[in-house]
């Protein structure tokens, strides 16, 4: 007796059209992100092309950011994969109706309207907000360094940029010199015909690579000169604020330079990038914020900078907090790296019940007694900061730092987010955005039980 089997004809047609409602079934992301992105606001992505009158219409941008979204979402940023995937994956060829994009539209769609894509952080945040997974009962802020495209082996200080332009510029000179003897011999042997403007090859590289270093000096000394009128201006303001109290500023006036230090190094593939101190070592890198909310772990503001400290970054990312939410969180917590007096007072001023490390492994520290009696006037924010998370309210509190903030950066990293696409610090720092506004799709999408609507 012969074995039956199912049908299986590969070349036979089709009687009907597909439909593309039936290619996933209905609680796929893809179905949900197609959901989500018709809820958005696009205008500012049409309006670009608004002018446009001639060549061959653009893909419709609210099929370009469905794409997008869910590409950044299922850890495929790459436009080449894209590409790929708009005719092999089924999700991607569903969310963009059958068109396929080459990698060259998508890759100028996303530098185009990087902005805009970026834009839709606070808008999806919103939603996460709207479907009770924002509280800004506890947020959690932390930083992790993610390698910027770029390697550090092609970055130089400042010394050595020194060390190498003398170097170039007398190589330049030495064949500077054995050419206009090339020339003068060539003059003897054949006549003046020759133009004689030709430009050695090896001539030719050298003076661009002396371009470079003499364009990179120039930055880091530029960037020394800001750095030092800052810091002038923060002391004048201080001993200006000294005055009116009838105090003095404490401590000798700091010596302020402007020339840059000769290890401040620039890179020459990512200048904005900077020498970082990461996970597997020193790398090229960005710092890339988080503040994450205790309740479903959604980022309710992100920010990516080209500074290794992370102290500065308190103010921006409360800011981005109430920008994005509207509100204020009523606790926040952080490692010693964003503490110090000012952030503390400034924390105690927006009536935020900070939580903020002034020791390195606070919550690994051995257990002390629970302080008592009244805070000494005398005590500085340092002081109170330190005895606060002393209380068992302020170690209970600390501890949850940890759960709340590091497992996102996990998950973000485990969808391959590594190393950055893009180059510079704006372009960065919108990725970053988007790579956040896909990791808060994702909380979307689970919190919801990818059931969400507009209704």
């Amino acid at each position: 007796m012969t074995k039956r089997y199912r049908p299986f004809e590969p070349k036979q047609q089709l009687l009907l059209p597909p439909n593309l409602e039936e290619w996933l079934p209905e609680d796929h992301l893809a179905r949900f992100v197609r959901d989500v992105v018709d809820a958005l606001d696009l205008g500012e992505l049409y309006a670009a092309h608004q002018e446009e009158d001639r060549g061959y219409p653009p893909y419709d941008p609210r099929m370009m950011t469905q794409v997008m979204l869910y590409a950044y979402a299922v850890g495929v940023p790459s436009s080449r994969r894209i590409e790929c995937k708009l005719v092999e994956d089924v999700a991607f060829r569903y969310l963009a109706a059958g068109n396929a994009p080459g990698h060259r539209t998508i890759a100028e769609f996303r530098r185009r309207h990087l902005a805009a894509l970026a834009k839709l952080f606070v808008q999806v945040l919103q939603l996460c907000q709207e479907a009770g997974l924002v509280k800004l009962g506890h947020v959690a802020l932390d930083s992790t360094k993610i390698k910027a495209n770029a390697s550090k082996h092609k970055a130089m200080s400042y010394e050595r940029l020194g060390k190498a332009e003398s170097d170039l510029k007398r190589e330049i000179a030495e064949l500077l010199g054995t050419a206009e003897a090339t020339d003068a011999e060539e003059d003897r042997r054949y006549g003046r015909d020759r133009r004689g403007d030709e430009l050695p090859e090896e001539l030719a590289r050298r003076e661009k690579r002396l371009a470079k270093i003499q364009e990179a000096k120039r930055a880091l000394e530029a960037k020394a000169r800001t750095e030092a009128d800052h810091r002038r201006a923060d002391r004048e303001t201080r001993e200006a604020a000294a005055r009116d109290e009838g105090r003095t500023v404490p401590g000798y006036p700091p010596r302020i330079e402007d020339r840059p230090d000769p290890k401040a190094q620039r890179n020459f593939t990512d200048p904005d990038s900077g020498i970082m101190k990461g996970a597997d070592g020193f790398v090229q890198a960005y710092n890339c914020q988080a503040a994450v909310d205790a309740h479903a772990q959604v980022i309710v503001a992100c920010e990516a900078s080209r500074i290794a400290a992370d102290s500065i970054q308190v103010e921006p990312m409360v800011t981005g907090i109430l920008d994005g939410t509207g509100e204020l969180p009523r606790k926040l917590s952080a490692d010693r790296g964003f503490f110090s007096e000012a952030n503390a007072e400034g924390l105690q001023d927006l009536g935020i019940d900070a939580y903020v490390a002034v020791e390195k492994d606070t919550h690994r520290a051995p257990s002390r007694a629970s302080p008592h009696g009244r805070i000494p006037r005398s005590a500085t924010m340092k002081d109170r900061m330190r005895r606060k998370l002393r209380t068992l309210r302020g170690k209970k509190t600390y501890a949850r730092r940890k759960a709340i903030v590091e497992p996102v950066f996990g998950q973000i990293k485990n969808r391959g987010y590594r190393q950055f696409l893009l180059r510079g610090q704006r372009q960065v720092e919108a990725e970053w955005n988007l790579i956040c506004t896909s990791h808060n799709l994702l909380k979307l999408f689970r919190g919801t039980s990818g059931r969400w609507s507009t209704n």
